[in-house]
């Protein structure tokens, strides 16, 4: 009889975000790889081994107390109480009722995972038990995301957006929010009017987009090298790193970007803030900048220098070697079965006292 996983998640109702995107990797990927030991189940309303969730909702909260009678549960950290200071503008007795929460529910996890090592510390200093909490980093499908070697399709993908085939494009993708550098991104893009800026994503959290007024004024009016396709879905993406010349994100705060695992199987260059965050993760994989200036000559060498440009290819492509399918999977078997087995040898114990 096989294990059986409940993977619970609400990141669906949210549409253009990283959760998202990484729910939908891991739960293909564990029905791919670990389908002979785990049945994968999907938000239901039955007991079973492993409960892993993907979300922080409410009503997993509330359950958790007839969750854990017969399973152990796993939370999937993607965000901590800063990263949404710095997404979400929030009402400050919103914000203190929203952190309490975030904080309570990975304390009420038998075991949580983070995409992240940086986060291990931080979890830390909230109060969290580092001992029940385990690094497993993202992973993108080489099957979503692949290079495209017919010129033609990308052709006819700048086409489809209205970008000159002839032009040197400049990708970047996210959430419209200040902590994501767009601010940055718009000024380096005035400062190369000669090159093609495109940055896919939208308003995912509406209103309460951190910086939601001052970007909608962009946005009616942006520099004329610069084109706003907002969210676009995950199916159409690959077409769209395709046809790019390189990734660009001047994020300041970030976990894991999918988008970067995503780029990399695509063989983009990929320019990044040197961010601390990035460091533990994504060292040697990417080209790094602070400020406007070393952005604006980074992304110039690339351009008119052919020999760094193959060097960042081959930088990206170590990323998406390293973050392959079958090396996450591997480590998600041994996640799963060492906590399956704890629980057990837990039950065990509690049967044996009684």
């Amino acid at each position: 009889m096989s294990r059986t996983i409940n993977m619970m998640s609400k990141a669906h109702t949210v549409k253009g975000q990283g959760v998202l995107s990484a729910y939908e990797e891991q739960v293909s990927l564990v029905k791919n790889h670990l389908n002979d030991m785990y049945d994968v189940r999907i938000n239901k309303l039955k007991f079973a081994d492993i409960r892993h969730y993907h979300t922080i909702n409410p009503q997993f909260l509330l359950t958790l107390p007839f969750a854990k009678i017969k399973s152990c549960t796993v939370g999937y950290v993607h965000f901590l109480p800063e990263t949404l200071d710095k997404s979400l503008k929030l009402p400050k007795i919103i914000r203190k009722i929203v952190y309490g929460y975030v904080i309570e529910f990975y304390k009420s996890m038998d075991y949580l995972v983070t995409v992240n090592p940086y986060f291990i510390d931080k979890l830390e200093e909230l109060g969290i038990q580092r001992e029940k909490v385990t690094y497993i980093p993202n992973y993108v499908s080489a099957k979503r995301f692949y290079k495209i070697n017919d010129n033609n399709v990308n052709i006819k993908t700048r086409e489809k957006y209205g970008i000159d085939k002839d032009k040197f494009v400049v990708l970047s993708v996210g959430q419209l929010q200040i902590r994501k550098g767009i601010m940055d991104f718009i000024e380096v893009a005035k400062q190369l009017p000669n090159i093609q800026f495109v940055w896919a994503g939208g308003f995912s959290f509406k209103q309460i987009s951190d910086g939601y007024n001052e970007i909608k004024k962009i946005l009616k009016n942006p520099p004329a090298n610069v084109k706003f396709l907002d969210i676009i879905p995950r199916e159409e993406m690959n077409e769209l790193y395709n046809m790019a010349d390189m990734l660009f994100l001047a994020s300041f705060e970030e976990l894991f970007p999918m988008t970067v695992l995503e780029a990399s199987n695509c063989k983009l260059p990929i320019l990044l803030r040197d961010i601390e965050l990035y460091k533990g993760i994504l060292d040697g994989y990417y080209l790094k900048a602070n400020d406007i200036k070393s952005f604006n000559e980074q992304i110039n060498k690339l351009k008119n220098d052919s020999a760094y440009y193959e060097k960042a290819v081959l930088m990206s492509e170590k990323c998406a070697q390293y973050y392959s399918e079958e090396n996450v999977a591997k480590m998600w078997k041994s996640y799963y079965n060492k906590i399956y087995n704890n629980s057990q040898k837990k039950t065990w114990r509690k049967r044996k006292n009684v």
